[in-house]
């Protein structure tokens, strides 16, 4: 291998660039609230130990049994559903009186700090909000309201851009919201604890001394143009970020690399950086090229590779190309892959790029070499190391602390990537659930982490095992096969605003606790992070084997859990004299899809469902959204249906995916005999002139 390496290293010219550099951003003389929406996008800003230094800790709502690792508690899971058996708070502040409500202490810091994310799937009750010790409380009303959309609490966040806020600073469940303190913070829940209460309240604890200006609602005027321009560019990286054609840094990179051989990319003297990175991965067979065609990048002579990841793994959307835009990484419809993350290195980088495959395979891109002035005392190596179990067996009654990180050194942890392979065949998320379990982050001296959650989707920024396909600057799904969860998962997370800093060792461990046990699964990841030269983690060389293709098992659907108490019919069974053609592959129960390929407007396919005998029943189907997929309206025994979530119109078109959704009408009572469901074409998204109507299958689920 080393042999390779060097004759593919001699095909490269060393690009220099100047060795002045540019001097960092000074830190700021006293951290406002528009510092840290500066923060918020500065990506170089990163690359340094944190300065004025701070750590990050959580309080959430995590099951107060786990209180010893590995011990017995270690992973219970009531954490806010309500009824623990330990409230989930800091304390008790006041007992639940005659009506079960009771006060309870949800966060108690000593400042200087500030509040960087909030997240709740749900919490009930009210929330007091008190900064310095202040007698009357910066917010006091519904506790959700609070935890999602914080800056609505104060009037001065009028003339914000509510819709760029609504899908930059709000992301899913949760929020990024810097609230500086100089002395105090104080969160107190008031409800009942029978009620839900999740929540996870991020935040920064600087060191003492450091000048911090406490947040009052006027910052939203007074860092209006902080806030505009930190928004601006959550919403559009691509625009915002993106390097301009004629830059004397930009490199192009184009290789070709046979099976089994290794060339370099590119090669650099610094002092630098690598500031933006494209790659586009092209071969016969695409999404096998992209994860058995590994990135690697070495800075300053380190033997082991800071970078080491397959190609399509590393930009945190495999397997394949899914389409997403996020700040760090855009992953674009015909394949180009962008990384914002700077890179910065003292003297030398060196990119090379592996074919662990047996096609040929050509990697085209470029990359933008900036100035950057290498800091003896708080500059870092930027690191992603790619790891994968494969054949799994997850279990609930056999939980396990996946590790995604140990090291040893100091510096900054600043994201997560999980690429799964979810085998289950119960086509619902209760029950073909992956993500049960929370992470863990252990910094320097803990004996309990200093960052504790509520559930692997909580930690992803969303909630209740969502099958939804979504991205935002911070977080986001850009796959998920489906039906529920089945098949194939990512998921991403940044730190941009909320990074966690450690000075002496950092442990990353996230449970894996399905809802039922399911052999077979396979579980990727990623941790980004920064290193200060010297740190050393767990990491392991990528073999060939962790790269062998993965494919879904076949299946059929299981009747348990949230399918409990139901019948299945596959689509071919219930189209009576029709024939339609099929699509097959193993997203498919039986490996076999029928499609239809309605003509107009109005067209409608029909399909006849028995049912055995009386009762209340939920009626579902599975259909596939894609391309070529086109909107229905549903009929139930001739009459109009509405699904059970109250939509009328069912649109199946999504660009650049295939997925499987399970839909269901509302429960009602069925006669025994044949009922006829009917989907009635209403038209395609633009440019759609042949559609596609797949349905895998039916189920009627007994209501017992």
């Amino acid at each position: 291998m080393r042999g390779r390496a060097m004759l593919g290293l001699g095909l490269l010219a060393i690009c220099p660039v100047a060795a002045a550099g540019q001097a960092p951003s000074p830190a700021p003389a006293t951290v406002t609230t528009g510092s840290l929406y500066a923060e918020i996008v500065d990506l170089e800003g990163l690359t340094r130990m944190p300065e004025p230094a701070y750590r990050t800790v959580q309080f959430s709502s995590h099951d107060r049994r786990s209180n010893l690792p590995g011990g017995p508690g270690w992973f219970a899971n009531s954490d806010g559903f309500g009824g623990e058996p330990i409230p989930g708070f800091e304390a008790v502040l006041r007992a639940p009186g005659p009506d079960s409500i009771g006060e309870y202490l949800m966060a108690d810091v000593d400042g200087p700090g500030a509040v960087v994310r909030l997240w709740t799937a749900a919490i009930d009750g009210t929330l007091q909000v008190f900064l310095d010790g202040q007698a009357q409380p910066l917010y006091d009303g519904p506790a959700d309201a609070f935890f999602r959309r914080p800056l609505n609490a104060f009037a001065q966040s009028a003339g914000l851009e509510a819709e760029l806020v609504g899908r930059t600073l709000y992301e899913r469940d949760a929020s990024y919201v810097p609230i500086p303190f100089a002395r105090h913070l104080r969160m107190v829940w008031t409800g009942n604890l029978a009620h839900i209460h999740f929540y996870q309240v991020d935040v920064r604890r600087y060191a003492v001394g450091t000048r911090v200006a406490t947040f009052d609602p006027n910052d939203l005027v007074t860092y209006r143009e902080a806030m505009h321009r930190a928004i601006v560019t959550l919403a559009d990286p691509d625009g915002s970020l993106t390097p301009q054609t004629g830059d004397s840094g930009l490199k192009s990179i184009s290789v070709t690399l046979k099976p089994g051989e290794m060339k370099g990319a590119l090669a650099v003297r610094g002092p630098a950086a690598l500031a933006w990175l494209e790659l586009k991965v092209d071969a016969p067979r695409r999404d096998l090229a992209l994860r058995q065609t590994l990135l690697s990048i070495s800075f300053d002579g380190y033997p082991r590779p800071q970078v080491e990841s397959p190609v399509g793994d590393f930009f945190g959307a495999a397997p394949g190309v899914n389409p997403y835009q996020s700040l760090p990484f855009t992953v674009l419809p015909d394949g180009r892959m962008i990384s914002r993350f700077w890179m910065p290195f003292e003297t030398f980088v060196l990119v090379r790029l592996v074919n662990l495959g047996d096609q040929p395979v050509t990697v085209t891109g470029a990359a933008l070499v900036a100035q950057y002035r290498w800091d003896a005392d708080r500059s870092m190596h930027f690191i992603a190391r790619w790891r994968v179990n494969q054949d799994l067996v997850a279990d609930p009654a056999a939980v396990q602390d996946l590790p995604f990180l140990v090291a040893h050194g100091s510096g900054v942890y600043v994201g997560t990537t999980a690429m799964l392979l979810n085998p289950s065949p119960i086509p619902t998320s209760y029950g073909d659930w992956w993500g049960e379990g929370d992470e863990k982050v252990f910094v320097d001296d803990d004996q309990l982490p200093s960052v504790f959650g509520t559930g692997s989707e909580d930690y992803f920024d969303y909630s209740w095992s969502s099958p939804d396909v979504f991205a935002f600057p911070f977080c986001g799904q850009p796959r998920n096969d489906g039906p529920g969860n089945r098949g194939f998962v990512s998921d991403y997370r940044w730190h941009i605003l909320d990074p966690i800093p450690f000075a002496q060792s950092i442990g990353f461990y996230m449970e894996l606790y399905p809802h039922e046990r399911t052999p077979g699964l396979a579980y990727a990841r990623i941790a980004y992070h920064y290193g200060r030269p010297g740190l050393t983690d767990d990491g392991v060389a990528v073999m060939p084997d962790d790269v062998g293709e993965q494919r879904l098992p076949a299946w059929v659907p299981a009747a348990r859990m949230g399918a409990r108490n139901s019948v299945f019919y596959q689509t071919e069974t219930l189209l009576g004299a029709v024939h339609l053609p099929f699509a097959t592959g193993n997203l498919y129960a039986g490996g076999r899809l029928p499609v239809w390929r309605p003509a107009r407007v109005g067209d409608a396919l029909r399909l006849t469902v028995p049912v055995a005998r009386a009762g209340s029943y939920y009626v579902h189907f599975v259909a596939r959204s894609d391309e070529h997929g086109g909107a229905l309206r549903v009929r139930w025994d001739g009459k109009p249906a509405e699904l059970a979530t109250g939509d009328t119109v069912l649109d199946l078109s999504l660009p650049s995916r295939t997925v499987l959704r399970d839909y269901a009408l509302p429960p009602q009572p069925l006669t025994a005999g044949r009922h006829v469901l009917e989907l009635v074409y209403v038209g395609g998204a633009p440019g759609v002139t042949r559609p596609e109507i797949g349905v895998d299958f039916v189920w009627i689920q007994e209501l017992q």
